[in-house]
């Protein structure tokens, strides 16, 4: 059993693990365990990969429920995903029609199925999520970007009367949008999984990343998608310098390693 299943969550607290690009997992105090994008593939190049070995073993880590953000490889990652489902025939999988369909064409049973789209939520047993988009369907073409090729939806999940903001691949101009931040800011998230990387023009930049977190008025801030790939990874200590003073407060959450948020004694 990997070490996170046997965390002991307050009421009114979210652990929160995280084990590289947007791979998290979500426990609350009823033990309700939720896997978020989780990514761990076997075949590890070293001029790909920047850990040889993957985060870990699914076999170790029960998950109730797996919410996915996107049809794209490092997010709805089969391969994974397949192993989940032999270890655990029971999760249950919510995600947007394109990765359902994959899941459905490796051949998941239907049952175990949910498709969900922005504006909809899904009840994940003691937790429930609400999607939102992370891209806009039709791009932003005042921006310069295209439209996505596939959904890309984000989520407050609300575990232990906590909202935590997951952003998925978001829109590098998402803290411009206002259509954007209103549905996410609607749902009162305190702590934000965000992506984010300070060159590479996909996602928000560092300081779009900051800009849409004190616009959000999120408590609390975790970098995400990184520590993963050779060539799409960052140093999340210049991003947490950005925060401060200002705030949010930012959590760099250890590679493999968890948060309990907030902590015991700690206040909202």
């Amino acid at each position: 059993m990997h070490p996170f299943q046997s965390v002991l969550v307050p009421p009114a607290a979210v652990a929160i693990a995280w084990f590289g690009q947007n791979s998290f997992a979500l426990q609350d105090a009823a033990g309700t365990m939720v896997l978020i994008d989780p990514y761990f593939p076997h075949d590890r190049p070293a001029e790909k990969f920047l850990h040889a070995d993957p985060p870990l073993d699914e076999a170790q880590l029960e998950a109730d429920f797996i919410l996915l953000t996107h049809d794209h490889s490092d997010h709805t990652c089969v391969e994974t995903l397949g192993r989940i489902h032999r270890a655990f025939p029971d999760t249950e999988y919510v995600g947007p029609a394109e990765s359902i369909e994959r899941l459905k064409a490796a051949g998941i049973d239907e049952a175990l199925l949910r498709v969900i789209a922005a504006g909809e939520s899904a009840e994940l047993g003691t937790m429930t999520a609400h999607a939102v988009w992370s891209k806009p369907p039709g791009g932003a073409p005042a921006d310069g970007i295209a439209a996505p090729g596939v959904q890309h939806l984000g989520y407050v999940v609300r575990a232990g009367g906590i909202g935590v903001y997951v952003t998925g691949d978001l829109i590098r101009t998402f803290a411009e949008h206002e259509e954007l931040l209103a549905p996410v800011a609607a749902l009162a998230p305190e702590i934000g999984l965000l992506t984010t990387h300070p060159a590479e023009g996909e996602f928000p930049f560092f300081e779009g990343s900051v800009k849409m977190a004190r616009r959000l008025g999120l408590k609390a801030a975790v970098p995400a998608h990184y520590d993963c790939f050779v060539k799409r990874t960052y140093d999340p200590a210049e991003w947490a310098a950005l925060l401060a003073p200002a705030g949010p407060r930012p959590i760099i959450i250890p590679y493999g390693g968890w948060i309990v948020y907030p902590r015991p004694g700690e206040g909202r």
